[in-house]
């Protein structure tokens, strides 16, 4: 393409597993509320032991980058308790029993769209954040944060339709089945941020998604069906298809101009603005070779994956590995006791017969890492620098830019885990980082 981005590859898509599943509707018995599910400060508690809560309802809060959680369900908070996280590790949560009447709080309101034609960018700002939201492709960044920080700065806005990561579909059956929340939500954006140039793009390989969109479309917004190659999805790289505009190293795309929302973030602002309702749900794509029937389904957050693979009829054959999204990019769970956060998007279990490891793998110097790196990294390098524990060389390599998409992994012969290797070079970085700070501050006293 034109103004295809750097590198990037191919992987199987896996799509058809449940690409023509419509989402359906969970009802939990019980949720798990996670206090920490977006970038920035975790929330603090708003409700106790005891308590009864309905849907929509503010449960947690916090001061800071920090937005909103909400009860998802209607029914008693049972617990507030350090639970599993997708991330990996323990986070406090609020555990709340549910009544099976999913029972709207009072202020979950519809607005007028005249209404919402009138109000100014700060207000619908303000309603945003109100409503929780954050980014819903992964990231988790708050959206009203990213909508404060880009006014009068962005000229292009751009909603990222692409779900390139194998087995993925929620986003495709959301834009196929909601079209017009997904529209509806951009326009809100557009209404913000008042930018020159608006498109939504999707991968080629979503045709019914394509022609769904295009039918609610309107006027002043571009759809642009992308070639099909992986990361399509990630922000920069988006950018660069669309713009072609690189958005440099460390930099955010306000810095050349843009702001990418994805298509689950603006129907979640869409919700919000139009319905009054705060983010209590979300599309999650529950697939893999290790589930019965692969499916959609529209999850109350904080349901637990037990829940999630029960909705999908359960395990065809033992599950080897269970990512909190998909392959490419999804994080290893230890236990279905983990709950569903906003970001959490897709849960792709695996059997045997997906497994591929290489005992002792060793780098070859193929450079294929090289190759497919669309940040224009050196992965072999970082690879070496990282089992080193060489800072200095690390920060020189960049390994802050990796955007572990896993191309590398996916491309080397030798199967080195090398996204795995870059999260522990980040976080060897960040802890000096951290120490360093503490250094001065405590000499500074």
């Amino acid at each position: 393409m034109k103004r295809a981005f750097f590198g990037g590859v191919h992987p199987k898509g896996y799509k058809e597993l449940s690409r023509e599943a419509a989402i359906v509707p969970l009802h939990p018995s019980v949720v798990s509320v996670a206090m920490s599910q977006h970038i920035g400060a975790p929330c603090q508690p708003l409700v106790k032991v005891g308590d009864r809560v309905t849907v929509g309802q503010k449960i947690g809060d916090g001061q800071g980058l920090c937005v909103p959680v909400h009860a998802s369900v209607s029914g008693t908070v049972t617990a507030i308790e350090a639970r599993p996280h997708p991330g990996g590790n323990l986070q406090t949560a609020i555990v709340i029993e549910s009544d099976g009447r999913d029972t709207l709080c009072p202020t979950v309101k519809p607005r007028d769209p005249e209404a919402v034609a009138a109000m100014s960018a700060e207000d619908l700002i303000a309603v945003i954040r109100e409503a929780g939201i954050t980014g819903m492709g992964g990231a988790g960044f708050p959206t009203s944060v990213k909508l404060s920080s880009g006014l009068g700065k962005v000229d292009t806005v751009i909603v990222n339709g692409a779900e390139c990561e194998p087995y993925i579909t929620s986003d495709d059956r959301l834009m196929r089945e909601t079209p017009e929340r997904v529209v509806g939500g951009l326009r809100v954006v557009l209404q913000i941020l008042q930018p020159k140039r608006a498109a939504i793009g999707i991968e080629q390989n979503k045709p019914e998604a394509i022609a769904a969109i295009s039918a609610v479309l309107g006027s002043g917004i571009e759809l642009l069906p992308l070639h099909v190659r992986y990361p399509q999805g990630a922000e920069k790289q988006l950018i660069q298809t669309v713009t072609g505009r690189c958005v440099p190293p460390g930099g955010l795309p306000a810095h050349v101009g843009c702001a990418v929302f994805n298509a689950a973030t603006c129907a979640a602002i869409y919700d919000a603005v139009y319905l009054g309702l705060p983010l209590v749900r979300r599309a999650v794509t529950v697939t893999g070779s290790a589930i019965a029937k692969p499916g959609n389904f529209l999850a109350p957050i904080g349901t637990a994956y037990s829940d999630l693979v029960e909705a999908a009829g359960g395990f065809a054959l033992p599950p080897y590995k269970i990512l909190c999204g998909g392959p490419m990019m999804g994080i290893a769970q230890y236990t279905l006791r983990t709950a569903t956060i906003k970001g959490n998007n897709a849960l792709t279990c695996y059997s045997d017969k997906d497994r591929h490891e290489t005992p002792n793998p060793h780098c070859i110097r193929c450079g294929k890492c090289v190759e497919a790196c669309p940040m224009h990294l050196m992965p072999l390098f970082l690879h070496r620098a990282v089992n080193r524990g060489d800072l200095e060389r690390l920060d020189e390599l960049h390994v802050m830019d990796c955007i572990e998409c896993g191309s590398c992994a996916y491309g080397c012969p030798a199967g080195i885990p090398l996204v795995q290797s870059f999260r522990t070079g980040k976080k060897l970085v960040r802890d000096a980082a951290a120490r360093e700070k503490a250094k001065k501050e405590a000499a500074a006293k």
